[in-house]
C-alpha cells in the first residue's frame, strides 16, 4: 500500500468512528422520588449522582432526559451513547448492556388501600388479584415470570397509582419512597395505604447502565469516575439529601 492510499484508509477509518465517540452522552430515566422536572431541568439526588459521574468522567456536554419508563429503555436497547439510569440488573437484562456502578439497593413491596380486600399471605396467594405496573419496569417483568396474569399496565408511575385509588386496580408495587412521592402528587393520605406483601426477589440493586452500541472507553471513564466518587463518599451523601 502507498503511502497515499494507507493516509487516506486511515482518514476514512477515523471517520467512521469518529461520530460514535464525539457523540454526547444521554442519560435517560422515569420520574422517581430521585429523578424529577424541577424549574424546568431534571433534578433529583440519583440524577445529581449521574451529572457528577459524567463531569469527573470529562464527558461533558451530556444531556439528561425524563420519559416513560418504557421509552427510555427502547433508547437504551436501541441507540449509542445512552446512559439508562435506575435500572434493576437482572439475569435478563445483563447481556443487554453496559453496567457503570450500583446507585443504590432498592426493596419493592405490594401496596393496596387499607382495609380493602382478604389478606395476601405470600406471592401464589396474590395472583388472583388485579395489579398495576408500569411497561417493561423490573416489576413488570418479575411479576409475569411468577405467572400473574391480572396485570394493568401504565406508561407513568402516577397514571399507575391513581389506578389504585380509583379501584381499577387492586395493589401496586412500589418502594416506600415512591409510595410517599405519588401520595404527595395525588394529595392522598399515606395514611390511607397498606404495605401487604415484600417482593424480595425483585428487590434488587439500582445503576447506571449503557447502551451496548456505546464505545467502551466511554463506559470505562464513567466506571472509573463513578467509582473515585463512591469511594470518596461522594454518592452516599448525595442521596442521602433524597427528600
Amino acid at each position: 500500500m502507498t503511502l497515499g492510499r494507507w493516509t487516506l484508509w486511515l482518514c476514512l477509518a477515523w471517520l467512521a468512528v469518529a461520530p460514535a465517540r464525539a457523540q454526547a452522552v444521554r442519560a435517560v430515566t422515569e420520574t422517581t422520588p430521585y429523578t424529577f422536572v424541577a424549574d424546568g431541568k431534571v433534578a433529583g439526588t440519583a440524577a445529581e449522582v449521574v451529572e457528577l459521574t459524567l463531569q469527573r468522567a470529562g464527558l461533558t456536554p451530556y444531556a439528561v432526559h425524563l420519559y416513560p419508563w418504557a421509552r427510555a429503555y427502547d433508547m437504551a436497547l436501541k441507540e449509542p451513547n445512552v446512559l439508562i439510569f435506575l435500572i434493576a440488573r437482572t439475569a435478563a437484562r445483563e447481556d443487554q448492556f453496559h453496567w457503570a456502578g450500583e446507585i443504590m439497593k432498592i426493596q419493592y413491596h405490594l401496596f393496596r388501600l387499607k382495609g380493602r380486600g382478604p389478606g395476601v399471605a405470600d406471592l401464589a396467594s396474590a395472583r388472583s388479584r388485579t395489579i398495576g405496573v408500569m411497561r417493561d419496569d423490573v416489576r413488570h417483568q418479575y411479576l409475569r415470570t411468577k405467572g400473574f396474569e391480572k396485570l394493568v399496565v401504565s406508561a407513568q408511575p402516577i397514571d399507575n397509582f391513581r389506578k389504585l385509588l380509583s379501584g381499577q386496580v387492586e395493589m401496586v408495587p412500589l418502594t416506600s419512597d415512591d409510595a410517599t412521592m405519588l401520595c404527595r402528587e395525588t394529595g392522598f393520605d399515606c395514611a390511607g395505604l397498606e404495605r401487604v406483601l415484600t417482593l424480595d426477589e425483585a428487590s434488587t440493586g439500582l445503576y447506571m447502565a449503557y447502551s451496548r452500541q456505546t464505545p467502551m472507553d466511554v463506559v470505562e471513564r464513567t466506571r472509573q469516575a463513578f467509582e473515585r466518587l463512591r469511594a470518596e463518599g461522594v454518592v452516599r451523601r448525595t442521596l442521602a439529601r433524597t427528600p
